[in-house]
């Protein structure tokens, strides 16, 4: 079995190689964060290419200890700076090596897949993302059965168009393997298309 850790440089390099190819107007794009453009998606992602752990510390005391304040705070703030630095942050060897706190390989993987569709997938663009990587986190977000984003999947067939993958039984939802990513992850896809909530 692949190392998912290994899959997270690849799909990092691929978003670089994407924004690096595409429009200036690009980053003010909104993505499927709501209320954040591309560039405090990328801000965001690049975090720990950016901050030592003492300033992750020092972030997180002056957000009172809430990661969705520090989060917003370091998006709005970070997004303003030059795009080749935020290219620069995401072919950053620290942040392919990078784990979440308590959250292992597996949360390195979802935060680097996760936060690449909430950009191509509102761009309407091909997932940067290996696609064994894909389909990797649907598993797990299957397997954890919604808990990680508070989804409700009772009643629910999810059925992956271009992979051949499927999951659940009832209604059916079906969409690009990414799609189904950023579903299970709790965003609302440009058509409207969104999942249940616990």
């Amino acid at each position: 079995m692949t190392d998912p850790q290994s899959w997270v440089g690849p799909t990092c390099h691929g978003l670089a190689d994407l924004l690096a190819a595409a429009p200036d107007r690009t980053w003010d794009a909104p993505s499927l964060c709501a209320g954040w453009q591309v560039r405090h998606v990328v801000a965001h992602v690049t975090m720990p290419a950016r901050l030592t752990p003492e300033q992750f510390g020092a972030e997180m005391a002056a957000a009172g200890g809430d990661f969705g304040v520090l989060s917003d705070t370091v998006a709005a703030r970070d997004a303003a700076l030059p795009p080749a630095r935020h290219l620069e942050a995401l072919r950053s060897p620290v942040l392919h090596a990078w784990q979440p706190p308590g959250g292992g390989a597996v949360g390195a993987l979802s935060h680097a897949v996760i936060h690449s569709l909430d950009v191509t997938v509102a761009l309407v663009r091909p997932s940067v993302a290996p696609p064994e990587a894909v389909v990797a986190l649907l598993d797990a977000l299957t397997a954890a059965d919604g808990a990680w984003f508070g989804i409700d999947l009772r009643g629910v067939r999810l059925e992956a168009d271009d992979t051949g993958w499927s999951w659940g039984s009832g209604d059916v939802v079906r969409a690009g393997s990414g799609p189904l990513v950023a579903l299970l992850a709790g965003r609302t896809l440009p058509d409207g298309q969104t999942l249940s909530r616990r």
